[in-house]
């Protein structure tokens, strides 16, 4: 792992879902910029092998014989693409946190690292993890909604409603760690599950960004109009300053049939509703489930082991040697980083169309 030293929240979501199925072992890390604290956070979990630095670490774990197979970077955006660098030309998997850098033009230099490394490259967009997200994304790609017409997914919190300091926030609104506010954040999760779900490419998008805490440099709310390549329309809404939005994700997929409805607060629910029947409550693991189930339907599963389900599919890649269909990658995370540029670009330009 390189990040996710102490006090760091996403390293510690990391090290759990790597653990989940007993498939990764955490043997070496560069855990912190700082040598003292990384070698303070590595003294906390056991590691015997600490590093200060990842770019020794990446050519020192090469070679060894019992070297890393896999790197887990969960930095800040700015460090995603010097960090994929190193390990990637070194021969060691990746896997990242998103976005997958903090510029377009650092996603493209990344892309082409990618290509010519025999290392895989994954790409850590939790909610594609979860079962009925998979579940939404199987309906869709069977025909059963028919033809899609609508695309509505919305990602808000309320957690910087106010300015706020601190290990994870300060981070987050500098643009120069960040690339971007609530967009990067969040709202490249929400673009990617609008893609992922739908089977659809977002063709163009008319955004408007805003900043509402004073003083702050990234913008912290993001609406706008979707238009899909094939002619599907939708609205997208990301937000970090709405009360009483604690982590609120939600995905409607509406076809000439049929329709559907995810939520991350009823995670193990699908609402589905064929034109002129009553709607349907599916649940995970319940009659016509065609997804996996990690424990018995009518426990419930979550955040974690949707993000533990993205660590199995990574070592099912990883022993493969080939990315499965479904498993966020560079191709993924190139999209979201042209998604974000665009949605910039419109919004500085008053909010015209703008291609993706």
């Amino acid at each position: 792992m390189v990040g996710g030293g102490q006090g760091a929240f996403i390293g510690a979501v990391h090290r759990i879902a790597a653990r989940l199925d007993n498939r990764f072992e955490l043997v070496a890390g560069a855990l912190s910029s700082d040598p003292e604290r990384a070698q303070a956070s590595a003294d906390e979990l056991g590691l015997a092998r600490s590093y200060a630095d990842y770019r020794v670490m990446a050519v020192a774990e090469a070679e060894r014989d019992d070297g890393i197979q896999a790197v887990s970077i969960v930095t800040p955006n700015n460090m995603h693409l010097p960090m994929a660098k190193a390990f990637l030309q070194a021969g060691i998997h990746v896997i990242c946190d998103k976005p997958m850098t903090a510029t377009l033009a650092e996603a493209q230099e990344l892309a082409q690292i990618a290509a010519q490394s025999n290392a895989l490259f994954v790409l850590t967009h939790t909610y594609a993890g979860y079962p009925m997200v998979r579940e939404a994304r199987r309906l869709v790609a069977s025909g059963a909604l028919g033809d899609i017409r609508m695309v509505h997914v919305e990602y808000v919190q309320d957690w910087l409603a106010r300015p706020v300091t601190g290990k994870q926030a300060d981070w987050r609104v500098d643009p120069a760690q960040s690339g971007g506010g609530a967009i990067g954040d969040i709202g490249s999760h929400a673009g990617h599950l609008a893609r992922y779900v739908s089977g659809l490419e977002i063709g163009s998008v008319a955004a408007q960004l805003s900043t509402f805490v004073d003083g702050r440099q990234v913008d912290d709310d993001a609406q706008m109009m979707l238009r899909f390549v094939g002619g599907a329309r939708g609205m997208l809404w990301a937000s970090q300053v709405a009360p009483g939005n604690e982590n609120e994700i939600r995905i409607r997929v509406i076809g000439s049939e049929a329709s559907l409805d995810w939520c991350q607060t009823r995670c193990n629910e699908l609402r589905f509703a064929r034109l002129d029947e009553p709607p349907q409550t599916l649940t995970r693991g319940g009659p016509g489930f065609g997804g996996v189930a990690r424990v018995p339907s009518g426990h419930p599963e979550g955040y974690l082991e949707a993000f533990g389900q993205l660590y199995a599919d990574a070592a099912d890649a990883i022993q493969a040697g080939t990315m499965p269909d479904g498993l966020p990658g560079i191709d993924d995370g190139l999209k979201g980083m042209r998604f974000i540029a665009a949605t910039i670009e419109s919004s500085k330009n008053g909010s015209v169309w703008t291609p993706v």
